[in-house]
């Protein structure tokens, strides 16, 4: 029996996009591979607003992505300050230390994000080069107000490195009107492909930046051997994952298909039909109201509930949720819901929830979560999403 996956990422694969991975596998520089890898890097810019921007698309994964934009941007002896609410952003820092910057990090307490009023003190009482920060921590499910971020480094010529990994595709990242640097993200999260890719978008001040710098640590992440490549597709310097790049191609249209600010809109409807489920079924949300995410859900367990127990029932029943990462492991649960996801999706999600609750003897209102998450999801019509 298949099963639905509901964690962070992956997310579920729709019909269209596996054909296109199942696709037979072409020349690296064929024709068929330099058009769709050509149309995949033309419809990222489309989808993170950035008009001039320089995508940069290899074989990798979101790591990977967060290696290839700090490396590109940050010079010899420059500081790093990375704006953290979990364990990914803490990945940053470390990635950043790793490399020899000179890194600082405003933390939030896991939960929440950092205000946007934290970042403008830290930034008066000690400047710096480049600012990283994670628009949607996936171990936390803290959303960052990255717009008012934005505001904060207009003018202080300070450079913008935004992790959207878990977010960029389902929520706004508009790059050239709020002034962000570099996105970088993954193939697995909202945009429903395969895992397989590192992504970044480099907007024009990032890429005078690398420019500027005489060398960077790195060879495979060094995106000016990358350029040629992105500018002709048939041109040759590592091998591409042709079928995921194809796959990919695939997961753009469709959400250009769909419209980006549709697509926005479906996530909020979705996260919030979720978390009405939640809620009704007696589930606490583990993260600050202010913070919640459009694309995935952390939950608290309520007194009596046993994180194994709970997870492979519920796995028997059809859905798959991640577990709690760090200090969190054992006392929640991490709901993904991005990607191509459908309304009916989130009824079935809560249908087997239900189940999975009755068979471990877990008392709570039956039919509550079915009911809430349907009532927030009616007035929005039909159901919705990617076959």
């Amino acid at each position: 029996m298949s099963k639905l996956l509901l964690i962070p990422g992956p997310t579920p694969v729709v019909p269209r996009i596996l054909s296109a991975l199942a696709e037979p596998t072409v020349s690296h520089v064929g024709p068929e591979m330099a058009a769709e890898f050509g149309a995949a890097l033309e419809d990222l810019k489309k989808i993170v607003f950035c008009a001039e921007g320089q995508p940069v698309l290899v074989a990798g994964a979101g790591t990977l992505a967060m290696e290839i934009a700090l490396l590109n941007v940050a010079g010899r002896g420059e500081r790093v300050l990375v704006v953290s609410q979990g364990y990914f952003g803490d990945r940053m820092a470390e990635i950043s230390r790793c490399f020899g910057f000179e890194t600082d990090v405003l933390a939030a307490p896991w939960g929440r994000g950092v205000p946007a009023d934290e970042l403008a003190a830290r930034l008066d009482a000690a400047p710096c080069d480049v600012v990283c920060a994670t628009h949607v921590d996936t171990s936390t499910g803290a959303c960052a107000p990255i717009e008012d971020y934005a505001g904060v480094l207009a003018g202080r010529g300070i450079l913008c490195i935004l992790d959207g990994v878990c977010a960029t595709g389902g929520l706004e990242e508009r790059m050239d009107e709020w002034g962000i640097d570099v996105v970088l993200t993954a193939a697995q999260k909202c945009f429903g492909v395969p895992p397989g890719l590192a992504i970044d978008v480099f907007a024009p001040r990032a890429m005078a930046k690398r420019r500027s710098l005489p060398s960077v640590p790195a060879y495979y992440s060094d995106i000016l051997r990358w350029l040629p490549v992105m500018a002709d597709p048939a041109k040759y310097f590592s091998t591409p994952c042709v079928n995921e790049i194809r796959a990919f191609r695939e997961g753009t249209r469709i959400m250009l298909e769909e419209g980006m600010e549709a697509r926005f809109e479906r996530h909020r409807t979705i996260g919030l039909a979720m978390r009405a489920g939640l809620r009704a079924l007696g589930f606490p949300l583990f993260t600050e109201p202010a913070y919640l995410a459009d694309t995935e859900s952390v939950v608290r367990y309520p007194d009596g509930l046993d994180d194994k127990a709970f997870r492979a029932a519920y796995a028997r029943n059809g859905v798959v949720v991640a577990g709690g990462l760090a200090a969190t492991a054992g006392r929640v649960f991490r709901v993904g819901h991005m990607g191509n996801l459908a309304f009916d999706d989130v009824v079935f999600a809560f249908e087997a929830m239900e189940k999975a609750l009755a068979e471990i003897g877990f008392k709570f209102p039956a039919g509550a979560g079915v009911r809430a998450a349907g009532e927030a999801l009616a007035p929005c019509g039909p159901a919705c999403g990617v076959e």
